[in-house]
């Protein structure tokens, strides 16, 4: 039994090792892109923005605020909710009605929540957040009624974790909710052994609609 945790968690470290070796390439690869196309954006300026517009302006009219798409919870014998339905995937311009909070999918915000393993001091904006879980982050929220010692703790576990992100959430139900695309649950704390399962689960899990896409680059606090 013992082996077999080591195993799994020297195979644990090794996946997050890479996605930080992919994610430190991405950002080189990131500024050479955004050094070369900076000529081009100068020279094409106007086309661009008429056709930045026009795209927002489709976003727009693609969805009524309440594109999340439809279905339900369904709570499976380990605790975790699945959203059985669709949930939409458009980035829209417009606010997005959510049926759970925190959301986990639905129509969002085309820039995502920086999700390198930040942890916010402020609520985020719902839209962005969803971003990052399309991405295929973990999004740990918390109340006030959660306890400081286990705030403090899942702030270090998300710090040294790519692919999550962490913030406060008054206007969820439980002290302490974890969340990725289409499966959310609560946790009693920070010494809960489903975190970790979680976790491992779900950070660039089989549910991720965008495996590997960045985790920064977006917007941070």
């Amino acid at each position: 039994m013992g082996s077999a945790k080591k195993s799994t968690a020297t195979a644990r470290k090794a996946r997050i090792e890479e996605m930080r070796r992919a994610e430190q390439s991405r950002e080189r690869r990131n500024r050479i892109l955004t050094i070369t196309a900076s000529v081009v954006v100068v020279a094409g300026l106007v086309a661009g923005g008429v056709v930045l517009v026009r795209s927002q302006s489709d976003d727009s009219t693609a969805a009524d605020g309440k594109g999340t798409g439809t279905g339900h919870f369904v709570t499976g014998s380990d605790g975790v909710k699945t959203w059985k339905g669709t949930l939409g995937r458009n980035h829209v311009v417009k606010t997005v009605s959510y049926p759970m909070e925190p959301p986990v999918g639905g129509d969002h915000n085309q820039v995502w929540m920086n999700c390198n393993g930040d942890v916010y001091a402020k609520a985020l904006n719902n839209m962005n957040a969803v971003h990052s879980l399309e991405h295929g982050a973990v999004w740990v929220t918390y109340t006030d009624k959660a306890k400081k010692a286990d705030v403090d703790a899942l702030a270090a576990k998300v710090k040294k974790t790519p692919y999550t992100l962490m913030s406060p959430d008054d206007k969820q139900k439980d002290p302490i909710v974890l969340s990725a695309w289409g499966h959310q649950r609560t946790v009693t704390g920070a010494n809960d052994p489903n975190v970790d399962t979680f976790f491992e689960k779900f950070v660039q899990g089989r549910q991720t609609p965008e495996p590997g896409a960045a985790c920064t680059g977006g917007l941070s606090q």
